[in-house]
């Protein structure tokens, strides 16, 4: 049970740190490009695959990982946010922005995540 409320708690710091560097990253762009989106995934990416190296490889205990990755990596990015901001970009006539942000997202987070598994590694 102190699990599920460790696993709560993390996802409500998660949620406040995605908003926090969202607003971050987004402020410091004049435009509608969803920077703020991107760079909250990649990172939530980079430590996912950190968590996951580190579980894998050095014997993260389940308890942590579970709170780390389930918890805060799961409150603090957003698939959702990343959907929407690319359909709202389509709707809106940026089609090439639309799809920057589909197809660079994905890479930029598989490639986070990749970097974070190599990180848990060295």
């Amino acid at each position: 049970m102190i699990v599920v409320l460790l696993v709560g708690v993390a996802a409500g710091c998660g949620a406040v740190a995605r908003y926090l560097l969202d607003q971050l990253a987004q402020h410091q762009h004049d435009s509608t490009f969803p920077y703020g989106t991107l760079v909250v995934n990649a990172s939530g990416s980079l430590l996912l695959g950190l968590v996951t190296g580190l579980a894998t490889h050095h014997g993260l205990p389940t308890g942590p990982t579970v709170v780390l990755s389930a918890g805060f990596c799961s409150g603090y990015t957003t698939w959702s946010t990343y959907a929407w901001e690319s359909l709202a970009l389509a709707e809106t006539g940026a089609l090439l922005q639309a799809a920057a942000n589909l197809v660079g997202s994905l890479v930029l987070g598989l490639a986070a995540a990749v970097a974070g598994l190599g990180l848990a590694l060295l």
